[in-house]
């Protein structure tokens, strides 16, 4: 029997007293017994919480309350145990993190294409297909035929644009990501630069495999998600990837056989990007993390 909801959510609009918001949202979280990561800045809000379906949705309209919040829409899946250990709920000058001042998708963004509708998108010869997301969460999953740009993190995907599409040839470029929210920026930051024909799924990732069936999705692997799920498949499925708790990557059940695999520790992309002495310190959060689990 599931026990847990899960919710994603996440909206651009102007929260000028984003740090008073921060205590309010806190308190009635902890009312609650929601658990999660809720992440504010003056350009809005980008969560993942989980709790029982009753005390998810009493938040959701606790949130939908504030008018500039009355338009929130979430993606829904479930969890047979919460995927979180505990709340946070953090003040961050982006709720996602591109460092290109002015980009603003509350203001300008792509043009949204609804997961029913994508497939018939990418059979469009002339789109270039991009995955937003940094390389690591590519590795597991992603659409056929897309770009993978490579990247670390999401700062380094608008030099990658600037390099590699060129506005000038007016290319018509589809983006998706996990949840949409990536893609909200780096949409804006190609209409902005003066890429006319710019698309995004909407809903991400997630929204795809919530409604597309298997027999007609174009989704490759598994798709990371930043919880204790880890990966999630078609149907929204849990997937068998564990994570690394040295460096915060998704681990396959064939890659845990690696030499370098210590669970806990580090895995075979990890292993020398840590000192020995950070694996102690790993090795003991671990042993603490198993005794609080007993």
């Amino acid at each position: 029997m599931t026990d847990f909801f899960v919710a994603t959510f996440y909206r651009f609009v102007a929260l000028n007293d984003h740090d008073e918001l921060r205590d309010r949202i806190e308190e009635r979280c902890q009312e609650l017994s929601i658990r999660g990561i809720i992440l504010l800045a003056e350009e809005g809000i980008n969560a993942t919480v989980s709790g029982t379906r009753e005390s998810v949705l009493s938040l959701l309209d606790f949130l939908k309350s504030d008018p500039r919040l009355s338009a929130l829409t979430w993606k829904e899946s479930s969890a047979n145990r919460h995927p979180f250990r505990k709340l946070r709920v953090r003040l961050k000058k982006e709720i996602v993190t591109m460092g290109v001042p002015g980009v603003d998708p509350s203001r300008l963004v792509g043009t949204y294409v609804a997961p029913k509708n994508w497939n018939e998108l990418l059979d469009d010869p002339d789109v270039i297909l991009v995955d937003t997301r940094n390389d690591y969460e590519v590795e597991i999953g992603t659409f056929q035929n897309a770009v993978n740009p490579n990247i670390k993190s999401f700062r380094e995907l608008p030099a990658w644009c600037e390099a590699n599409i060129d506005a000038g040839k007016k290319p018509k470029v589809a983006m998706f990501c996990t949840g949409g929210i990536r893609c909200e920026k780096s949409t804006a930051y190609l209409k902005e630069a003066g890429i006319e024909e710019v698309y995004h799924l909407e809903g991400g990732i997630l929204k795809y495999l919530e409604e597309v069936s298997e027999e007609d999705s174009r989704w490759e692997g598994q798709c990371f998600v930043f919880d204790q799920r880890v990966s999630v498949g078609q149907g929204l499925e849990i997937g068998e990837h564990e994570l690394c708790r040295g460096c915060r990557r998704p681990v396959s059940v064939a890659e845990t056989e690696s030499e370098h695999y210590v669970r806990g520790v580090s895995c075979h992309r990890c292993y020398k990007e840590t000192s020995a002495e950070q694996k102690l310190g790993f090795a003991e959060r671990q042993r603490q993390l198993d005794l609080a689990k007993e």
